[in-house]
């Protein structure tokens, strides 16, 4: 009977720390949207298609890359069809100015939190493949998290050389 307790106890406690982490995924994920929303918004129009050189990536196609990876990474653990599959954003031209590249930006990252919040907590510990790897579909969106944290600190850069404050860091 104690063992039964116990098991049940464990149960009830994994299941509540997995809640609770799916919602401190969503609440990085809406704070890194409105992050990201700020970097777009301050760089200026015309620095939108800056290069700092040759054989790297603009602004734009910095933040389309992100866009695209949450694009890719949420589709595979949901297993909806990627809303932009086959395409290469950060080659189409349309999304290269400023409000286009904000809306894109934007709708990959509700595409994200959408896919973290039709997550039940088992599906989280769900074992997937990516890049050839086997993750846990949680692990897959920490590592996206990650991705997108890395490009967007890129950026940085961008903003500066074309003499604009980064905005404030956001940690919580």
């Amino acid at each position: 009977m104690k063992q039964l307790l116990a098991l049940f106890l464990f149960c009830f406690f994994a299941s509540s720390l997995q809640a609770q982490d799916a919602a401190r995924m969503i609440k990085d994920w809406e704070r890194a949207k409105a992050y990201t929303a700020e970097y777009l918004a301050a760089m200026p129009e015309d620095g939108t298609n800056y290069k700092p050189a040759a054989d790297v990536r603009s602004f734009a196609e910095q933040m389309i890359h992100i866009a695209g990876a949450n694009f890719m990474f949420a589709s595979q653990v949901s297993g909806k069809a990627n809303p932009y599959q086959g395409q290469n954003l950060e080659t189409m031209d349309k999304f290269k100015t400023k409000a286009a590249l904000a809306t894109l930006v934007n709708e990959s990252y509700d595409y994200v939190i959408n896919t973290v919040k039709g997550l039940s907590a088992a599906q989280m510990t769900e074992n997937m493949k990516l890049f050839n790897m086997d993750v846990t579909k949680g692990a897959a969106i920490d590592k996206l998290f990650e991705h997108g944290t890395h490009h967007r600190g890129q950026t940085t850069l961008y903003l500066r050389m074309k003499g604009v404050k980064p905005p404030q860091e956001k940690l919580f």
